[in-house]
């Protein structure tokens, strides 16, 4: 009888421990959700051209999911039999801290870019968690160490958002880059709201419509159109999503964020391009969602029409976002690059890059693959 009773108190201790450990693992979950633009940050998005009704709207119409798509995700996620994780350790390395040219990529994985452009740093997207969640207990969980701790990033000019995702904006990274770093965050229309809530200063968050350009440090960074959408919790788009076009003197590049493809890259490419470097959407499309994540093919698409000279493939191998098998984008993309003769560079997660001198494509994921 004792033994049982023993055997009771212990489950119950455990099952207490348990809920008690989740109960700290999910205490943060209502600061992760961010929060709605309110006052003079609400009156500005009410303003927006892209603002229509109560939400920000692509210009391109968009659907997300029909109910026959939801359907066929259910029988994608039962039956697919593609390896969507790498079979083996991705390589990671760390990158050099000197810089090659005037104008760098170092890339962390997933979105997570660091440019160095004429001296000056820009980091992109930065998620330095181990989850892309409101929660570390559940969510896609990543696939390869980062190269670098984010307390060990060199001083940056600029920390630029695309939209407000958990694979794109981490609260936990926001908050080490507001301690450690000195730079502004740029972000599109109300996701400084969210910002605001995890305990950013105000005047280091800089937020822009559509076309509009905020200069730091000899820079001209501009957010353009894209074709997605946003939203950390129930609400649909409540905040604005975009590209970036970042200029300095000499070079440009630019970053698509996520978009699905649509007409407007010419445009972009003739009022703020050609571009020395575009850093390109590559992964977690389906057909269940084509009008929010290019194809691999539909980035070159992209890029040619962008004007870009170097297209450095992001938005892969880091997080399982999707049901193709983790090498496919960068194998397709590989193979399109090959057939129209164009510059590619596909850097191993930390691998610093020149945009003149970049590495040949060797293939290196498809050991691992």
């Amino acid at each position: 009888m004792a033994g049982n009773r023993a055997l009771r108190v212990g489950a119950v201790l455990a099952g207490a421990a348990a809920l008690a450990a989740a109960g700290w693992a999910l205490r943060e979950v209502p600061a992760e959700l961010g929060a709605r633009p309110r006052g003079a940050r609400a009156a500005r998005v009410r303003r927006s051209p892209q603002f229509k009704g109560s939400a920000f709207a692509n210009s391109m119409p968009s659907v997300v999911a029909t109910p026959a798509d939801s359907r066929q995700l259910v029988r994608d996620m039962l039956m697919s039999g593609r390896r969507r994780k790498p079979a083996g350790p991705v390589p990671v390395l760390v990158p050099t801290a000197a810089a090659e040219s005037d104008l760098d990529i170092v890339w962390y994985g997933h979105a997570t870019t660091l440019v160095e452009i004429e001296g000056r740093r820009v980091l992109f997207d930065p998620v330095w968690s181990d989850r892309c969640s409101p929660t570390p207990l559940l969510g896609p969980k990543r696939l390869h160490p980062l190269p670098v701790p984010a307390e060990e990033l060199p001083p940056l000019d600029a920390i630029v958002i695309s939209h407000d995702h958990y694979d794109h904006l981490d609260m936990a990274t926001v908050r080490t880059l507001t301690r450690t770093q000195v730079a502004p965050f740029l972000v599109p229309l109300g996701v400084g709201a969210h910002l605001d809530r995890w305990g950013v200063p105000s005047n280091r968050i800089v937020e822009l419509d559509w076309n509009e350009t905020f200069t730091i440090a000899g820079l001209r960074v501009t957010v353009t159109e894209a074709r997605h959408f946003s939203g950390r919790g129930l609400s649909r788009n409540p905040t604005l999503w975009g590209s970036w076009v970042l200029a300095g003197e000499r070079r440009k590049v630019f970053y698509t964020g996520d978009s699905g493809y649509f007409d407007g890259y010419a445009a972009i490419g003739a009022a703020y391009g050609p571009f020395d470097v575009t850093l390109m959407q590559i992964g977690a499309y389906s057909p269940s969602w084509p009008d929010i994540h290019m194809t691999p093919e539909e980035a070159v698409e992209a890029h040619v029409a962008l004007g870009g000279e170097l297209l450095v493939p992001v938005h892969w191998a880091t997080f399982v976002l999707a049901f193709h098998s983790w090498a496919e984008p960068v194998d397709r993309l590989w193979r399109e690059a090959k057939a129209r003769d164009l510059r590619l560079a596909v850097p191993r997660p930390g691998e610093r890059i020149s945009a003149d001198r970049p590495p040949a494509v060797d293939g290196w994921w498809q050991g691992v693959a």
